[in-house]
């Protein structure tokens, strides 16, 4: 690695990220069925039907994962908490759920890690989704109930609480390109969900301040999206797909404005009455947390639905995903999101990370293509400091090999190998390139 911590400013938090359907194992402790289960069950929605049946077991093998975060000289640990299991049918408490995540943040404190919690992080009870899920204004309110359970029982302990984890992939990758559960493709849906997704997070905030809980936040992921060509229509297109992917949440929640790029093909579809709930969706943060992956270049297609943009990855090396590896998009997003959006409130980098067809050889993973990936970004991260965002961590997305939603656990995006015979973990290479990286 090209960098080393007293690189970063006093405190900067180096962590690893993990969300609670991907490595708990969801047939434990009570939880409910959700969404992602009918949807797995679905024909060619997901690689093999797999599921987060038993995913890493983390339910009873926390421990063990806990300590090689300490190990590795991480100063947090970023997970969610499940609401099918806290709440299996979405609105009553499930003490073995509470238990469980109390069990768990006990954990974290006992090895010096700070815990950075996800209320929602996908796994939407069955029983909400059969009222509909996001495309449901009720889904807000339930949503509100469920961060009063779960924050009168943990919230004493957290560090940071973040509401919602990458709304855009739970309302416009699911509900209007159909890759995510619900799987539909439905612009009417779509928009309900884009809307009450946000309004969700403006309830739990508001809850939360009820319960007077301080450094509370949401995660956003970016994308960044350049023209194909020099033609104006692809200007257009980049502009109309940075509206939706980029701009419609972070300007929901700062400004309490949608664009008007997404409106054009959105407005007709919202649910009626929805700019009286801006002010909700809309109420102060404490930070912003950042999601990047990959880069897209994109250009006008008038033969497709609205947004009639054909979209490609960028020309780049590319992931065993087939994302462009593109680090200049982090920094400016970083720079970006600073200069027009939060100021000077603190920005953590909540998820970035490759998935890469890794090999377990004679006991042991080398992964020098994410080792490269992971200084690369960090160091993306370093120059947006330099030209100064308040940038105050960075979390490698993932801590585990694990369940990747619809690619099921074909793609791994974890600094521990995860035999998902055995549920054997060994670190990676990339572990102990960063392990040394961080340390103090």
């Amino acid at each position: 690695m090209d960098f080393k911590r007293s690189d970063f400013p006093q405190g900067f938090v180096f962590g690893a990220a993990t969300a609670a359907y991907q490595i708990e194992g969801h047939k434990f402790g009570g939880a409910g069925p959700t969404h992602w289960d009918t949807f797995a069950a679905g024909p060619g929605n997901v690689v093999r039907a797999e599921d987060g049946a038993l995913a890493c077991d983390h339910y009873h093998r926390f421990a063990e994962d806990l300590d090689l975060l300490k190990d590795a000289g991480m100063d947090a640990y970023r997970f969610s908490t499940s609401w099918a299991r806290v709440m299996p049918d979405g609105r009553t408490p499930n003490p073995a759920g509470l238990d469980f995540y109390d069990r768990l943040v006990d954990a974290m404190l006992e090895r010096g890690l700070q815990p950075f919690q996800t209320l929602y992080h996908w796994e939407l009870p069955s029983a909400l989704a059969d009222q509909g899920g996001w495309m449901n204004r009720d889904t807000c309110k339930y949503f509100g109930d469920f961060t009063d359970v779960i924050t009168d029982r943990i919230g004493d302990r957290i560090h940071a609480i973040a509401t919602i984890n990458e709304p855009w992939c739970i309302s416009y990758l699911s509900h209007f390109l159909g890759h995510h559960a619900p799987g539909l493709k439905d612009i009417r849906a779509a928009a309900r969900a884009m809307h009450h997704i946000n309004l969700a997070h403006g309830e739990a905030m508001a809850r939360l301040r009820g319960k007077g809980m301080k450094n509370c936040g949401i995660v956003l992921n970016f994308d960044h999206t350049d023209p194909k060509d020099s033609t104006p229509e692809a200007a257009q297109a980049a502009a109309t797909m940075d509206a939706i992917n980029n701009r419609w949440f972070i300007e929901a929640v700062t400004k309490g404005t949608y664009p008007e790029e997404a409106l054009a093909g959105l407005a007709p579809h919202m649910p009626a009455g929805w700019q009286d709930d801006m002010a909700q969706i809309s109420q102060p943060i404490d930070f912003l947390g950042v999601n990047y992956y990959t880069r897209h270049k994109v250009t006008h297609d008038a033969s497709v639905v609205w947004p009639n943009v054909a979209s490609e990855e960028g020309p780049g090396a590319k992931t065993q995903m087939g994302w462009e590896i593109y680090p200049d998009g982090l920094q400016s997003f970083l720079t970006r999101l600073s200069q027009d959006y939060v100021g000077d409130l603190p920005i953590f980098v909540t998820e970035n990370g490759m998935a890469w067809d890794d090999h377990l050889e004679n006991g042991a993973v080398s992964d020098p293509e994410r080792t490269q990936f992971i200084n690369d970004h960090v160091m993306a991260t370093k120059r947006a400091i330099d030209a100064g965002a308040n940038v105050q961590g960075f979390f490698y997305w993932s801590l585990l090999d694990n369940y990747e939603w619809a690619f099921g656990y074909e793609k791994r995006f974890g600094i521990i190998h995860v035999d998902f015979g055995t549920l054997k973990r060994t670190p990676k290479a990339s572990y102990h390139a960063l392990k040394s990286a961080i340390a103090r």
